[in-house]
């Protein structure tokens, strides 16, 4: 039997990314750099974790990570995939969003369809 291990984000700009989705998703955070992660992004000529071609965003165990990983090109369809998001409020919850860089795209009677800041669509359910 499978589980979810990872989503995956084929982006321009990891860490900027990954900073969005560890503020939209409650209890995760962009994993932190020890000194062995620096030293491997080091070896591979990278001095700045800002530059980093792969960035995780986890919260605790049992939980998905999200993985943000630089790609050359850029989005140019409609994501065949993508995440529903649940929220208390969720009035409240699409303008935190878009005050955080996610674009509200169109609602509909139980939803409302958003990006994120590289266009990547998602939703907030109503």
């Amino acid at each position: 039997m499978s589980r979810v291990h990872d989503i995956v984000f084929d982006c321009r700009h990891p860490a900027s990314l990954a900073r969005f989705w560890a503020a939209v998703l409650d209890g995760y955070q962009v994993a932190p750099y020890d000194e062995e992660e620096l030293q491997r992004l080091k070896e591979k000529g990278i001095d700045d974790p800002e530059d980093d071609p792969t960035v995780l965003v986890e919260a605790g165990p049992g939980q998905p990570r999200y993985f943000f990983v630089l790609v050359p090109e850029d989005k140019v369809a409609k994501n065949r995939v993508h995440l529903d998001l649940s929220a208390d409020d969720p009035a409240a919850e699409v303008d935190r969003l878009v005050s955080l860089g996610a674009v509200a795209v169109r609602e509909y009677e139980g939803w409302v369809q958003m990006a994120d800041p590289e266009g990547n669509e998602f939703c907030v359910l109503r």
